[in-house]
This record gives structure tokens, C-alpha cells and sequence, in this order.
């Protein structure tokens, strides 16, 4: 039999790498279970992922609903290999940013992203890497972030008075030029939030899809955000999640040597991007924070008695990879508590189906908690909440990563009034006449 020794040098290097095939093996299997649970067979899988494809995919377009459960789990096999195979090919060493990249695609697979839409998104950031001259690996994880965008390539199918031919050809540059315009733009908009937000290209694409949807106005043509949504939390779904998150937990202590302490060190981490705790701290430490993580959140929307559907199966798996990019149990939990807390002061339910993604997707303001304390991590929680529930009607739903959209806000808000109180109490401490 083969040593344990061996099989560690075999897997050096490719830790994450082993990891993100093995998840995508994971969804395949889902996708089976979820089709044999629903009485189909290979061919309603297929068309079933047909009718992703073709369907609008504006906020909430749930493909848990609209498809089938096997259906929108394929889809999720095919966006993530389309990654896998795109890193591979260009050489890119996995990273915490390669894990939230990849499940952020993963999980908007569920509800927004499919194997086409994000197509002409990819080319276009292509295109900007030859106009550059650089290699796609440069620019690829803004590429695959800035398929945040995709539902706007499906749209203009659909919306645009002309032959459909037509408006496939013109959507098709549409994303293309979303692709090219999106790596320059990301760069000024982290500077605004100042890191403080790790949904960035999430608050870049919304600036650009109000834009969009501005002068698609302008011409009468208008997009109307959607709510298709599965109640729910099947037993099946919850039981995959968990067994998912204790596979991935025990692969990282596996990594670590049987030594869990070292998840220590990654919750002393503020989380302000770039934060990346692979570098930082190791495969190991990085793949057991990500699985509790993901059981946080899991066990969060089951006690609240809130849904498994397509979006917040994606925003849990979101919030899992980005565990190992700034986000932890220790930065996030304030922020969580912002978003519950909220609900008894305005006008929603926990179980709103929008507040349900805002307390998964208030990961993004962790590093607020991780620098400043939880005080301020509550405040952006409960800021976060307001926000989100209002920007989606900005740009018709269009952009998928609206939470990123509201964290941006937050951010640029909160962290500029809480430096200035800092530094004026720093100012104060000083001795008179001191330096």
C-alpha cells in the first residue's frame, strides 16, 4: 500500500488544486442524487440545463426552481470545470483568491451564472490582457468575478427590437466589452473602500450595470428584476452541506498533520484585503476555516428556519470560499449579528428571502469586524441590510453580486467616519508635546 508519506509528496503542491476536482465530483454527485430524487432521467437533466441556458437570469432567478435540482447542479459541474480548465491551461497557482474565485462561480452557478452567458464576459477580459500584452492569468480572476455580469448578456437577447440574431450578436459584444472594461475599473473602485469590502469587482460591475441600464433606458428599453425562489430546506441538501464542509474540514487537518491549533492564526487575521490565508498560513489551516465557516452559515439559515434554495446554497458556498480570503468565524460573526439584529428594528423578516443572502453575504464586510471590533462589524451588518434591500432595482437586477454592490457603500461610509474618530482619539492619548 501506498505511504502516507508519499501520498503527502505527491499531493505537495497540488493541495487545492486535488481539492477543487474532487468538489467538482461532489456536484456531480448531487446532480445524480438530485435526479433520481425528482423521478427524471439523463434526458429531463439536459433539458433541464436547456432551459437554463435560454431562461432570463436577473435577481432572484432561483435554478432550484426554474429547473430542478439535478439540473442546476450540472450547471454548476460545467461553469466550475470551465474555470478549472481556464486555470490550468493558463499555469495559475491556487491561492485563497483561486478558492473564492472559483466558488463564487460555483455557487452563482445556482442562480445567475451558466456555461454561455459568461462566455462573452471571459472573452473580453482575454481581449484585455492581448491589448496589455499579458498573459490571461493576470487579469483572470477579475474575468471570472466580472461574470457577475452575465445575466446582462442573456437580457439583451430578450430586450433589444431587433432579430434575434441580431441581439445575440450584440449581447455578445455587450459582454465582451463588460470583460475589457471591468480589470481597469476594479482597480480604482478598491480604492474607494479601501479594501474594507472583498466583494470588489461586486461594487465595480454594479457601477457599471447602472450605467448600462441607464442608457438602455434612455433608448425605452427597461429590465424588471424577478423572484423566482424554492422554499424549503430539504434534508437531503442540508445533509450534503454538512458532510461536504466535514470532508473539507478533515482534508485540511489531514494537510496540517492532525494539528487543528493552527486555525488560530487565520482568526487573528483582520481579514482587509488582500488577505490571503493560504500564503498566510497554510492549505490546511485555510481549508479548516473555510468548513466552518460553511457550517456557519448552513446551520445560521436552518435556525432561523430560512430556505436551501439555489441562491442561498450559492451565497453558503461563496461565503466558503471566500474563508480563505479575509473571512473568518471571528471577523464574521459581528457582522452576522448586525444582519439579525436589524430585522427587529426595520420592516423585514429574517426569513425575507433578501436578508437570507444579506447575512451570508455580509462575509464581505468581515474585515470591517476584523479591524475596528465588533461594534462596528454590528453597524455594517445592520447598514448592510438596508442597503442590499434597496440597490437591486439600481440596475434591474442585473448584477449578480449586489450584496458586493451594498458592502462597497458600507465600506466607503462607515470606514472613513471610523478612522477619523480614531485618529482624533489617538491625537488626545498624545502627551502634550509629544510626537
Amino acid at each position: 500500500m501506498e505511504s502516507d508519506r508519499t501520498r503527502r509528496e505527491k499531493l505537495k503542491g497540488k493541495e487545492l488544486k486535488a481539492f477543487c476536482f474532487f468538489s467538482m465530483a461532489m456536484l456531480f454527485v448531487a446532480a445524480m442524487a438530485g435526479m433520481v430524487r425528482e423521478g427524471q432521467g439523463p434526458l429531463a437533466l439536459v433539458r433541464g440545463l436547456w432551459t437554463i441556458i435560454i431562461s432570463r437570469d436577473a435577481l432572484i432567478t432561483d435554478y432550484f426552481e426554474l429547473a430542478g435540482h439535478g439540473a442546476a447542479f450540472l450547471n454548476g459541474v460545467l461553469v466550475m470545470g470551465m474555470g478549472m480548465w481556464l486555470l490550468c491551461r493558463e499555469k495559475v497557482k491556487f491561492t485563497g483568491l483561486t478558492m473564492a474565485a472559483v466558488f463564487i462561480n460555483v455557487g452563482y452557478a445556482f442562480w445567475g451564472k451558466n456555461p454561455v452567458n459568461i462566455l462573452p464576459i471571459l472573452f473580453g477580459t482575454s481581449a484585455y490582457a492581448l491589448v496589455h500584452g499579458a498573459q490571461l492569468s493576470r487579469y483572470i480572476y477579475t474575468g471570472f468575478f466580472g461574470t457577475s455580469l452575465a445575466p446582462l448578456v442573456t437580457e439583451l437577447v430578450y430586450e433589444l427590437p431587433f432579430d434575434w440574431r441580431v441581439n445575440l450578436l450584440i449581447s455578445i459584444a455587450a459582454g465582451m466589452a463588460i470583460g475589457f472594461i471591468l480589470p481597469g475599473l476594479s482597480v480604482h473602485t478598491a480604492s474607494m473602500h479601501m479594501g474594507y469590502n472583498l466583494f470588489n469587482v461586486g461594487f465595480s460591475a454594479g457601477i457599471l450595470a447602472f450605467v448600462i441600464v441607464c442608457v438602455l433606458k434612455s433608448f425605452g428599453i427597461e429590465s424588471e428584476s424577478v423572484m423566482i425562489w424554492r422554499e424549503g430546506r430539504p434534508l437531503w441538501i442540508a445533509a450534503g452541506l454538512y458532510g461536504y464542509f466535514l470532508l473539507t474540514f478533515l482534508y485540511g487537518l489531514y494537510l496540517c498533520g492532525g494539528k487543528w491549533k493552527g486555525i488560530l492564526k487565520v482568526w487573528k487575521h483582520p481579514g482587509r484585503a488582500v488577505a490571503d490565508f493560504v500564503l498566510m498560513e497554510g492549505e490546511g489551516n485555510t481549508l479548516m476555516n473555510m468548513a466552518l465557516m460553511g457550517a456557519l452559515c448552513t446551520t445560521y439559515i436552518c435556525l432561523i428556519g430560512g430556505d436551501l434554495s439555489g441562491p442561498v446554497v450559492g451565497a453558503v458556498l461563496t461565503a466558503f470560499g471566500f474563508s480563505a480570503f479575509g473571512a473568518h468565524v471571528r471577523n464574521y460573526l459581528p457582522v452576522l449579528g448586525g444582519v439579525f439584529l436589524s430585522t427587529f428594528l426595520n420592516r423585514f423578516s429574517l426569513t425575507t428571502p433578501g436578508v437570507q443572502l444579506a447575512s451570508v453575504f455580509a462575509v464581505g464586510l468581515a474585515p470591517i469586524a476584523g479591524r475596528f471590533g465588533i461594534v462596528p462589524g454590528i453597524l455594517a451588518g445592520m447598514l448592510h441590510t438596508a442597503i442590499v434591500m434597496c440597490t437591486s432595482q439600481m440596475y434591474g437586477g442585473l448584477n449578480l453580486y449586489n450584496n458586493g454592490f451594498s458592502a462597497g457603500w458600507v465600506a466607503i461610509i462607515m470606514v472613513p467616519a471610523i478612522e477619523s474618530v480614531l485618529m482624533e482619539y489617538e491625537r488626545r492619548k498624545r502627551p502634550a508635546g509629544g510626537s
